[in-house]
């Protein structure tokens, strides 16, 4: 199977859940093409609005939508998304609205692009409003069961989509609605614990790290987090490591060090991800090096913790 970002796999899936259920409609703020909800478009141009460059419009449109018994997917680059908090907050979040929001361009992986495209703190903005599930697959398998998922869901979703190519992971789908994926046993040493682009990247890094013999499991759900496996996890292994594509704080190393300690776990856990800072352009890659999230720089830390 060939690389695919996870935004593609989104744009085939919604397109494809369209002749199934007439009650999903789209809507996207001038950025079509690059969400891929442009494939829904076009073949159900009924059921597609196009919002312009107006975010707040198309989100309270969305929960509009949603009261009307439709079944909304507002797309747009998730920092866009995530800058129009209050909005979301009040006609989604608060209101309970069925609105599906989609981001795409999360985090490094938007490269060339820049920082100011770049979503580094929506999983942190969107974390904290009540009864909205925040999805990250990692693969094009994943992406699709997320989809289906969420358009099945009665409640908010928010969709975390890469705008970088990604390897496929899993073989056949192993989704279950906030349960984490087990990609590779481990032993008692450590446990690689990822989401979306950073799974494959902790997947590669395990076979650097063969003498620990890691853990790498797929949490692509961010919120409501799989506790239940983190303990497990905790339990078995001397260290934690989380590894993402956004800020460290308020992602998924954060949902990681509440639960363990709310449980008062004494295992060690290591946040990888963006340190408090600012993006910047350059190759998706390239910033992966930098920034500490590339298969090497993961092997590299994990290696000094022991």
């Amino acid at each position: 199977m060939s690389d695919k970002a996870t935004r593609d796999s989104f744009g085939e899936a919604l397109k494809e859940l369209g002749a199934e259920n007439a009650k999903i409609v789209v809507l996207d703020a001038d950025l079509s093409v690059s969400t891929k909800s442009v494939h829904f478009g076009k073949a159900y141009p009924e059921r597609f609005f196009q919002m312009g460059i107006a975010e707040q419009n198309m989100v309270g449109t969305a929960a509009g939508l949603a009261f009307t018994g439709f079944i909304p997917f507002a797309c747009s680059f998730g920092c866009f998304l995530a800058g129009r908090y209050e909005t979301i907050r009040v006609s989604v979040g608060y209101s309970k609205a069925n609105v599906k929001i989609v981001g795409t361009h999360s985090g490094l992986g938007t490269g060339e692009d820049g920082y100011t495209q770049m979503a580094l703190e929506d999983i942190n903005v969107l974390r904290a409003l009540p009864g909205l599930t925040i999805l990250q697959p990692s693969d094009d398998i994943t992406t699709r069961a997320a989809v289906k998922f969420a358009a099945a869901h009665v409640g908010p979703v928010y969709l975390r989509l890469t705008r970088q190519k990604l390897p496929a992971i899993h073989k056949a789908s192993s989704f279950e609605p906030w349960k984490g994926i087990v990609v590779k046993e481990g032993g008692t040493e450590v446990a690689l614990l990822a989401s979306g682009a950073t799974v494959s990247e902790s997947l590669k890094a395990s076979e650097k790290l063969s003498r620990l013999n890691p853990w790498v499991v797929d949490f692509h759900t961010i919120k409501p987090i799989d506790a239940n496996l983190i303990l497990k996890l905790a339990k078995t292994c001397k260290k934690l490591v989380t590894v993402e594509d956004h800020n460290i704080i308020g992602g998924l190393g954060t949902s990681v060090a509440e639960v363990l300690a709310e449980a008062g776990s004494s295992t060690p856990l290591i946040r990888l991800g963006v340190q408090d800072t600012y993006g910047e352009s350059g190759i998706a890659q390239d910033l992966y090096e930098k920034y500490g999230i590339s298969a090497g720089k993961i092997a590299a830390r994990v290696q000094e913790a022991f």
